[in-house]
């Protein structure tokens, strides 16, 4: 078998950022004065932030309100952003099976890595700013086991990188989405992680 390498989305998989983003998004609305509802824009984590951006400002302003909210975002977000439940283990059993984790996200890489380090989420690789089908790219180049998301986008990106998409069912998607969208195996959340690992590892040499 090659090495076990598996890849994991970030928001609502390996963080809940759901507090510190709404309040990146309220200090946003204070800076701009544009209001925006953030506890709609956090109940729908997982496209890029333009997506989001471009449902409160007009389009000739949502370049600088995402460069406004990244500037801002060390400030609120990184703090109040708590590890998912069985983060901390579903890392930890990948490196006790001697694989490595890459956390590919469509959130930009150095305000991941802010996530990640203030967390102390000990992941060995990490590829930002894509989504989707973009995400394929990082998990091949990685050499990716398996994805696992909280996402439809991460069981698309699984399926386009040719590995399973293990789901977690603790985001915007519900379990009946996650396997419509191609998930090889749905998890409550990655509590169960650790015990099922056998199970995707095999799932992955049968793909």
């Amino acid at each position: 078998m090659p090495p076990l390498t598996v890849g994991f989305d970030l928001d609502m998989t390996l963080v809940d950022s759901r507090p510190g983003i709404a309040a990146a998004y309220r200090a946003l609305t204070a800076r701009t004065g544009v209001p925006v509802d953030a506890d709609a824009a956090v109940s729908r984590l997982g496209p890029p932030l333009r997506v989001e951006i471009a449902r409160w400002f007009p389009p000739e302003q949502v370049e600088s309100a995402v460069e406004a909210y990244r500037e801002l975002y060390p400030a609120y977000a990184i703090t109040p952003t708590l590890p998912m439940p069985g983060a901390v283990e579903a890392i930890a059993a990948v490196h006790a099976h001697g694989g490595r984790v890459v956390v590919v996200t469509s959130k930009l890489g150095r305000l991941a890595r802010l996530h990640l380090d203030h967390l102390g989420l000990a992941v060995d690789e990490l590829a930002g700013d894509l989504f989707a089908e973009e995400k394929a790219t990082a998990l091949r180049a990685h050499g990716a086991t398996l994805y696992v998301g909280d996402h439809t986008a991460d069981m698309v990106a699984a399926g386009a990188a040719g590995v399973p998409g293990v789901a977690v069912a603790t985001g915007p998607c519900s379990a009946d989405e996650l396997r419509s969208a191609g998930a090889s195996l749905v998890l409550a959340d990655l509590t169960g992680f650790p015990a099922a690992l056998a199970t995707m590892i095999r799932l992955a040499l049968e793909q």
